[in-house]
């Protein structure tokens, strides 16, 4: 079964692709039936293209349909061979083809536990043995100093823990075993001993069958570890390649990282379904020096129609002159993991004439929930509309959580999700309680409000996390840090905008009587106790009280709008000391910042372009004026 090419345009067409119901549409229920399938479908077309630099063609590793299939059932056995069960296989890799060969194969053979590889060693120790993990796929020292060593110390304390495979060059395995107390294979040579025809050592996955682990829910304390069975992958990857329905053939940049839903899903079984090749943009993706800075040269030599990214990615690029180099193979560009800004998505689409669709997802429900429509009108500031197959609610809900009413058209409250993409919960089961609801209902934590045409608009963040550059930062363990020092009576911790990363922390706190500190002293003790830098906040007030709701809760959005206007009018001081900033929250467009200056309006423009944020210009300039 080929899938089904209809436009999306609008809702309507949303409620035609469901006419028939999805396990009648699907020609197959579990992500190895469907890499066996695509294998079938597309079989010498590229599925997979490695750039290990960004020095040329020489190095490019290239993988057809037919060749991914046979080496994710060559790491399935390598798998189930090593383990006495069905294993739970972690992984600290870069984007590597080896890291799909990883994730598919372990999700054939057994549970396939997808780890940060820029998480601290205790995180990491912690979430492997959450997992139970019994296999951990990594690189070897020459090809990652840092990540041998992080290792080294996990292999020390995951008692779970049987093997370690390496991906590595030139080394003597048997010296790597010493290093680490615990069998070490070479990768890539067992994999090739592997029959790639038929799992040898485990009986094939059921739909029903948990396949993967994804941590979320913040960079610091341990996180979250959310379930996804096979079926809840294969449906969201599903309906996303009908959302997007175009012809196979397209060619996707991958620069996502492949421990996240993103890139797993949304640029990998997604792309898979349709034919399209996903190119490993180097082993770091953005991360890497240099790309940015190529990107647009990138499009042209690979012919890409499409990427996924974050809106800071979208900033930087437009930072990089295009020069001569030909786009116009690109067609769109998939925005998401934090707010787009209504100005940044206007000026991407003026400079590159590729449409921008801005998405919304969590790791919970899959990947991707919601989408602008490709052949469509895309409302500038929402989130689109919902994806085939996924109910979306909006409700109010009471102090204790429980559902008081369904909230009127356009009327903001929380966002409910249901469908078959909805993960069965947390690893830590202590973790569901709120998030999954009566009758398959998953609270997102998010504000929303929906259109009468469907149309999804965020209005806030009820959870309150932090999103730094994409990566969710928990406040709470922010908030615990700074109220372990004996001056500090209470602490909130939000996020400040920021033009690169959207969001950094920054907190408030109230001292105990008589204590005296300065914030300077409280951010060094924060990065003293702290130990993902990226949590650290970079700015902390000191107030009398904080402001508090009529139950005496901290009242978050106060101070989210207090660090706006200070951040703001701080760096636009810099350009117009008239200027004014004020902020305030709208029932319908959320945050709003309000910009009186004696700058065009043009110019406020371009100095808001990097900022995630809606905002309007009350100007007196003559040039506006004059127009």
């Amino acid at each position: 079964m080929q899938p089904t090419h209809i436009k999306v345009a609008s809702l309507e067409d949303v409620v035609k692709l469901e006419q028939i119901p999805l396990e009648e549409q699907l020609p197959f229920s579990t992500t190895y039936e469907l890499l066996n399938w695509a294998a079938n479908t597309y079989g010498p077309r590229e599925a997979i293209r490695f750039l290990p630099n960004l020095s040329g063609e020489a190095l490019t590793q290239r993988y057809s349909y037919t060749e991914l299939f046979e080496r994710v059932t060559q790491a399935a056995n390598l798998f189930s061979g090593l383990a006495d069960a069905r294993p739970v296989v972690s992984y600290l890799l870069p984007n590597l083809p080896q890291t799909h060969f990883t994730i598919w194969g372990a999700e054939a053979a057994g549970i396939v536990n997808a780890l940060n590889p820029l998480l601290e060693p205790d995180k990491i120790i912690a979430l492997m043995n959450s997992a139970s993990s019994n296999l951990l796929v990594t690189l070897g020292p020459n090809l990652s100093k840092d990540l041998w060593e992080k290792t080294c110390l996990i292999a020390d304390q995951v008692d779970s823990l049987k093997h370690i495979l390496v991906i590595e060059t030139n080394t003597d395995i048997s010296a790597l075993a010493d290093a680490t107390g615990l069998p070490v294979v070479d990768f890539d040579r067992a994999l090739e001993q592997q029959s790639g025809s038929k799992l040898v050592h485990a009986s094939a996955p059921r739909p029903e069958d948990i396949a993967s682990y994804f941590h979320t829910g913040g960079t610091t304390g341990t996180p979250k570890i959310a379930q996804h069975i096979h079926f809840n992958e294969v449906a969201n990857a599903w309906s996303c390649s009908r959302f997007m329905s175009r012809e196979a053939g397209g060619v996707c940049i991958v620069g996502l990282p492949l421990f996240h839903v993103n890139a797993v899903i949304g640029t990998g079984l997604n792309l898979f379904i349709s034919g399209h090749t996903a190119v490993l943009a180097t082993p770091s993706g953005y991360r890497t020096p240099g790309l940015i800075a190529q990107f647009w040269k990138l499009i042209e030599e690979q012919r890409a129609s499409m990427f996924s990214c974050v809106p800071t990615v979208l900033t930087a690029l437009l930072d990089v002159p295009m020069g001569d180099a030909d786009i116009s193979s690109l067609d769109f560009v998939i925005s998401g993991a934090a707010p787009l800004s209504v100005q940044l998505m206007q000026r991407f689409e003026k400079t590159t004439g590729a449409k921008i669709l801005e998405s919304y997802g969590l790791t919970e429900a899959g990947c991707v929930t919601t989408m602008n429509p490709p052949n469509g009108e895309r409302r500038v500031g929402s989130i689109g509309i919902r994806m085939p197959h996924q109910q979306l609610r909006i409700v109010k809900l009471t102090e204790r959580g429980a559902i008081e009413r369904e909230a009127a058209s356009n009327e903001s409250g929380t966002l409910l999700i249901k469908g078959p993409n909805v993960f069965p919960g947390y690893l830590q089961a202590n973790k569901n309680h709120g998030v999954l609801l009566d009758d398959g209902w998953l609270n997102t934590g998010d504000l929303a409000r929906i259109d009468a045409q469907g149309y999804v608009w965020l209005t806030g963040r009820e959870k309150d996390l932090i999103i730094r550059g994409g990566h969710n930062i928990d406040p709470s363990m922010v908030e615990e840090t700074l109220m372990q020092h004996p001056a500090v009576g209470n602490a909130a911790a939000v996020g400040q905008p920021d033009a690169y990363a959207g969001e950094l922390p920054c907190a408030s706190v109230t001292l105990n009587p008589s204590m005296n500190v300065t914030g300077e002293e409280l951010i060094a003790h924060a990065r003293a106790h702290i130990s993902e830098r990226a949590a650290c906040p970079v700015h902390i007030d000191i107030l009398p009280e904080l402001p508090l709701t009529a139950v005496g809760k901290v009242f978050k959005p106060a101070l989210r709008l207090t660090a706006i206007v200070r951040v703001l009018q701080t760096q636009l001081e810099e350009v117009d000391r008239t200027i004014q900033v004020t902020a305030q929250q709208h029932d319908t467009l959320g945050t709003l910042v309000s910009i009186t200056s004696e700058l065009s309006s043009e110019s406020v423009n371009k100095l808001m372009a990097p900022y995630s944020l809606n905002y309007q210009v009350l100007t007196n300039s003559k040039d506006d004026l004059a127009g």
